[in-house]
């Protein structure tokens, strides 16, 4: 069976249902009583067990089958959220992520067997009940078929003290304990999948207490062709027997009592269990049996995570992976609508265009065809768009961890997870806002001391805000610890050599602060593996505005910063302004643009050698764009110059340009890799004439 044609899926739900875990483990963390939020992880460490079997994934299947282990106590009650198990799931998950990343990129999850992770389930699992653990037992030698010929119940089996608790119950309402010996036939091809319609079979009468070998071995088909399950019901033995017998390819179903008189009740069953000594001794070196009331519900996986193991694997070339989008059905019906809506406008210009009558109705048709694309470009964009949850919701996990690395105290608060960006502009935000995040944590939050000396809260707190302006998205990283030394980074630009003394003492704190942003620099007294290596900040802005973004810093000394990211809502069509420079047409994104300005070539003013126009109070500096695309202007020098007028965060110029085109949505087509060196130039588009123009980037200019 070649499962390579699910791989694309596999990786895209084993990456929710990871996110989903590290969320539900977070949770638990701070609420360690909380049932609903142990079984959600109970079921998502199931899936994803089922799903890494069916895929042939064996030790990826082992892990989470071993966290599922852990959680089926927890959820049983017989094991304690403890911070030290939190721990351990967490190096859990991240072992998965490592097996996830590695089937990203090879089809396979590689040699790692995390044995020293799994040996730390096993030990939390083994302090609880240390007698419990056995490895596969034969047979007991007082079996149910020659317990039935001298008319004797059967009682041999090792039980543990939770299954003792229900056996006794059990015993006190008068209910009967059968034990039945079931025997597959050896030509069966699907062990797992008969043995999991006999536990329903017999589930239907009655409560499985417990199976041997477990129920995850028989899950596994860790088991030659019998095994032992022993149960509580007020059925009749013959009746529970037929039942299980008409489940195909089961050779034999035989059963007999177990003797209440010989279950030992309480601390000391362990004393006066029927156990042989050797037993005892094997039950060192193996897994906790099933609690009762578990056998089935551990066998549920048992058609779709057993039968693909011993299939071929998936393999073959690196998948493709993050190119799906969920979609309301109500989206799709939209655009299905639309669609229709152009080919009707598409059958009514070619009929306007054969028709001798005049050019209104051709007029009106191309009205029409407009509106329709609008409307079914506006759908479109609304299927692309989706939350940017699913970058911010691996953040909690991260500062969690920061924290311990750290050794101080911190919380972060998140807001506006629903707000909605283009899925090209999502998956590219992860690692600027990773930077920032931890940016904050470890150089803009103080000590828990030094908190307390300012009179702070001792835990200090990071706030993630998203929210939608206009036709920009805006996501602020902030924090309330020391802010930026203005004075610490003048300092340390000075050292470098990145400005002289001169240059400093002229310089705005703001334009110091952008210093941060130079690549390898850092004010770090020390290196760390958290920050300090000079590799985050200018990461940051070179990522966000390869997205045609901007980040701007606002910080006060003592009171914390805050990181402000603006992105567009779309990279793929955007609203601009078609202009001619040197006979030549460019577009520039109508976001950034503020006003388009007629100017007298009098009112131009020379500033430190540089071409500045007073505007309304405001000295803004030109830029002639013949210049920069060396190009000839076709105006002549005493002609009144058009000005467009772009802002970028706080920083405002004056593009000088030949003559205006107007407004005009385009489609952004990438210009390759050979020839995206020129940095203002972010792309091309393609004219309703078939000529090319580029798309300047105003921000790249400012």
């Amino acid at each position: 069976m070649d499962v390579s044609q699910y791989l694309e899926i596999f990786l895209d739900e084993t990456k929710e249902h990871l996110q989903n875990l590290n969320t539900r483990v977070l949770e638990l963390e701070s609420d360690p009583e909380n049932s609903d939020t142990v079984n959600e992880i109970f079921r998502a460490a199931h899936t994803l067990k089922g799903m890494a079997g069916t895929m042939g994934y064996k030790r990826m299947q082992n892990l989470t089958h071993d966290m599922e282990n852990v959680f089926s106590e927890v959820r049983n009650g017989n094991l304690k959220v403890k911070p030290e198990i939190i721990d351990v799931l967490f190096q859990c998950l991240d072992a998965l992520e490592e097996y996830t990343n590695n089937i990203q990129e090879s089809a396979d999850e590689g040699t790692n067997d995390n044995e020293p992770i799994i040996k730390m389930l096993n030990d939390i699992l083994n302090n609880k009940t240390p007698d419990t653990e056995r490895t596969k037992t034969p047979e007991p030698e007082k079996t149910p078929e020659k317990a039935a010929e001298k008319g004797e119940p059967w009682y041999d089996i090792h039980f543990d003290e939770s299954q003792l608790t229900v056996l006794g119950e059990a015993v006190k309402q008068g209910k009967n304990i059968y034990g039945l010996n079931v025997t597959v036939q050896e030509s069966c091809l699907l062990k797992a999948a008969r043995a999991f319609l006999v536990f329903k079979s017999v589930e239907e009468q009655g409560e499985i207490v417990m199976s041997e070998p477990s129920a995850q071995d028989i899950e596994d088909e860790k088991f030659d062709h019998s095994f032992v399950i022993v149960v509580i019901s007020d059925a009749k033995l013959e009746d529970i027997i037929k039942g299980a017998q008409e489940v195909s390819e089961i050779e034999s179903v035989t059963g007999g009592l177990v003797d209440p008189d010989k279950i030992t009740l309480g601390d000391n069953q362990s004393e006066s269990e029927p156990v042989k000594a050797d037993k005892k001794e094997e039950a060192k070196e193996s897994a906790p049996a099933p609690k009762a009331g578990n056998a089935v519900a551990q066998t549920d996986a048992s058609k779709s995570s057993n039968a693909p193991s011993k299939e071929k694997k998936a393999g073959g070339s690196k998948p493709v992976v993050n190119r799906t989008v969920r979609v309301d059905i109500e989206k799709l019906d939209g655009l299905m609508n639309l669609v229709s809506e152009l080919i009707i406008a598409k059958n009514a210009l070619v009929s306007a265009s054969n028709s001798e009558q005049n050019n209104n109705g051709f007029n009106e048709q191309i009205e029409y065809l407009e509106s329709v694309t609008t409307s079914l470009h506006e759908s479109v964009m609304k299927v692309r768009m989706v939350p940017i949850e699913s970058v911010v919701s691996k953040f909690p996990r991260m500062i969690r961890d920061l924290q311990k690395q750290l050794g101080k105290k911190m919380e972060l608060y998140m807001s506006g997870e629903e707000t909605e960006l283009d899925r090209t502009v999502v998956d590219e935000i992860g690692d600027p806002l990773m930077h920032l995040l931890r940016n904050a944590a470890d150089h803009g939050l103080e000590s828990s001391e030094v908190r307390q000396q300012r009179g702070k809260n001792p835990v200090g707190s990071i706030f993630l805000d998203a929210y939608q302006d206009g036709n920009n998205v805006v996501i602020e990283v902030r924090d309330d610890g020391n802010g930026i030394d203005v004075e610490a980074v003048k300092a340390k630009a000075i050292e470098r050599g990145t400005i002289t003394p001169e240059q400093a003492a002229t310089m705005t704190d703001k334009e110091i602060i952008n210093l941060l942003f130079l690549p390898s620099f850092s004010t770090a007294k020390k290196i760390t593996d958290v920050s300090g290596r000079g590799v985050g900040l200018d990461v940051v802005r070179s990522k966000i505005e390869s997205l045609s973004g901007e980040v701007e810093v606002k910080s006060v000394l003592g009171e914390g910063s805050t990181w402000i990211i603006r992105l567009p809502l779309t990279l793929a069509i955007i609203q601009s302004l078609m202009v001619v420079v040197g006979g030549e047409k460019y577009a520039i994104a109508l976001g950034t643009i503020q006003t388009i300005e007629d100017v007298a070539v009098t009112d131009i003013k020379l500033v430190q050698n540089k071409e500045v126009i007073n505007l309304r109070d405001m000295v803004i500096p030109l830029i002639r764009l013949s210049d920069v695309l060396d190009v000839e202007s076709t105006k002549s020098p005493e002609d009144n110059l058009t000005v467009v007028i772009c802002k970028k965060g706080e920083k405002t110029v004056g593009l000088v340009i030949d003559e205006l085109i107007g407004q005009q949505e385009i489609v952004i087509k990438s210009l390759g890799k050979y020839i995206k060196q020129c940095k203002f130039i972010s792309g091309a588009t393609i004219l309703g004439d078939g000529e090319v123009a580029l798309i300047l980037d105003a921000n790249v200019l400012i």
